[in-house]
Formats: C-alpha cells, structure tokens, sequence
C-alpha cells in the first residue's frame, strides 16, 4: 500500500514544473491543522513568492488538481489525504504594510498579526480581526466576521490569481460578499488585500481587543484541537442555540465531542478522527433538522477524500 503511495507522489513531482519554492510528498496534514486530523497531501507546495506561484500554475499539469489552505484554523482535512497538490502560502505572501489609513496584507497574513500592526499604528476599524484565528485570504474566501464586524465592511480591494497565472485585482463589487460568503470563482487565489481603517487611540484600541480576546477565552474552547465556528447562523437565528435546544451539547462521536463550553465548536477530546468530527456534525444537523425544521449549513470547509476511498486507491493493483 504505501509503496504504491510512494510511487504515486513521486511521479507526481516529477511531473511538475520546477520551482523555487518547495515540494513534500506525502506530506501530514493533521499538524497544519487546528483540529489536528486528517491525511496527507501528496504533494505539498509552499511556493517562494507570487512569481513561483504564478510560473507553476501556468505550467503544472491540467490534470492535477489543486487545493489551497492557510493556517487550518477553519478546515477539516478528512482522514484519506488530499490528491494532487496542496498550496500553502508562507512568509512571501505575509508581509503586511501600512499606508496612511489603509492596511495592506498578504493573503498568508494572520487576521491577529493584522490587527496588532494596526494598533501599533494607531489604526482602528480592524480590532474584530483579533478574534479571527485564520489569515487575510481566508477571510477574503468566506468574508470571515466576529464582533459586529466583517471582511466586507473594510475591505477596499483584493487580488487573487486565476488557474492560468492570470492576477486580478477585485473592488468590493466585484468579490460579491455575502453572509460568510464571497463570489469569486473557487479556483481563484487570493493574494493580498487592501483594508480602510481609521484614526484611533492606541489605548482604545488596545482594550477593545483585549476584551475580544477575553470573550473568545470565556466563551470558546480554543484550548482544545477544535476548527472555530462549524456551522454558520441561519437567518434570524443563532446556530449554537439551535444545537442546544435539540439536545447535541456534549453529544459524542467517537473521540469528537460537541463543546460544551459552546455548542457550535467540535472538539477533538485526543483521538478522533476526521470521519469521527464529520459524523458528530452531520448528526447534529440532523438532529437540529428534526427538532427546528432548520437546516445548519456547514461553515467550516471539508477537503479530501474519506479514508476508504484512499485505501481503495492505494492498494488498486
């Protein structure tokens, strides 16, 4: 089975365009991500900066399918792996720069780093950023909220890189933002952003982030191996509410757990799997389903493919 793997991985390099960047075959995932599950990557590229990224996608194989993460903080990787390459965007895609009233951000920027170049600069507007665990093109991708505010209510302009190397450069209109949200076409990388803020007092903003992050610590276990918010709220109502009242508040699958602490995280208690975590989901929106007659719609993003589909894959003679 794993020489098969081997195999596979390594005549995917090989059929590659060479980089400055770097390639891991069979590279683990579960230690990108929050939850701290999932399978490999079979080919895992951290490319150098945007002109490495631009040069592979125009060159790599049509065939070979691309997946893109950032930190993991959303993400569900399931336990068979992802096939093709994974991108992940590093240090030439974070560097972070303030001009004038505005932030500009590399897509592989964390929201938390944002916020506190902004309150350094005495920036205001962006404090909500401090409670978002993810970077700048993660929460361009879902227009990423928290506190009463969200991407869209700063974001001046993106770009983001086609599957032909092609880079565009996006005003609001044009991401169309809607409720954990965006337009823009799935295959498209997002690469920096551009956000207003404002003129503000460095102590103010300071608290107001120190008390976001005091309510996040009392309020969500991000303590434990969890992926933040799973589902996203329904109009006129608030997911956790929904799980609560239909009685998944500590339900357990496996090692995954619903939180207690808040009913709208999974946790992973130390050895659950990503099977383990997407069943627990699906069986409170059922469940929810049941009780409301409302249906939960995931937030957090699953990618991969299910363990024994892998399995079927590898040991194909």
């Amino acid at each position: 089975m794993m020489a098969a793997r081997r195999m596979d991985a390594e005549g995917l390099i090989a059929r590659l365009p060479a980089t400055r960047g770097s390639y891991t075959a069979r590279a683990p995932l579960s230690g990108l991500t929050w939850f701290r599950v999932g399978g490999l990557a079979e080919v895992l590229f951290r490319p150098a900066d945007l002109d490495d990224l631009a040069a592979f996608l125009v060159a790599k194989p049509d065939d070979v399918p691309v997946t893109v993460i950032g930190v993991g903080s959303n993400l569900l990787v399931r336990d068979g792996g992802l096939p093709g390459v994974t991108i992940r965007l590093g240090k030439g895609f974070s560097d972070i720069r303030v001009d004038g009233d505005v932030i500009e951000a590399g897509a592989g920027a964390s929201d938390v780093r944002v916020s506190l170049v902004a309150q350094e600069a005495g920036l205001a507007g962006v404090e909500f950023l401090r409670g978002i665990p993810g970077t700048i093109g993660g929460g361009l991708r879902m227009n990423a909220g928290a506190y009463g505010a969200e991407m869209r209510d700063v974001v001046l302009e993106a770009s983001a890189i086609d599957p032909q190397g092609r880079i565009h450069r996006l005003l609001p209109d044009d991401l169309k933002f809607g409720y954990r949200h965006c337009g823009v076409p799935a295959d498209w990388i997002f690469l920096s952003a551009r956000l207003q803020a404002r003129p503000g007092d460095r102590a103010a903003i300071a608290a107001r982030m120190a008390e976001i992050q005091t309510s996040r610590e009392t309020t969500q276990p991000i303590k434990t191996a969890t992926g933040g918010s799973t589902f996203a709220n329904p109009p006129g109502a608030k997911a956790w509410e929904l799980i609560d009242a239909a009685g998944c508040r500590g339900l357990v699958v496996g090692d995954a757990q619903v939180s207690e602490q808040h009913c709208n995280f999974l946790i992973n208690r130390g050895a659950a799997t990503a099977a383990d975590l997407e069943t627990l989901g699906e069986t409170v929106r059922r469940r929810v389903k049941q009780h409301s007659g409302i249906e939960l719609h995931w937030e957090i993003r699953r990618v991969g493919l299910p363990l024994a589909a892998n399995q079927d894959e590898e040991t194909t003679p």
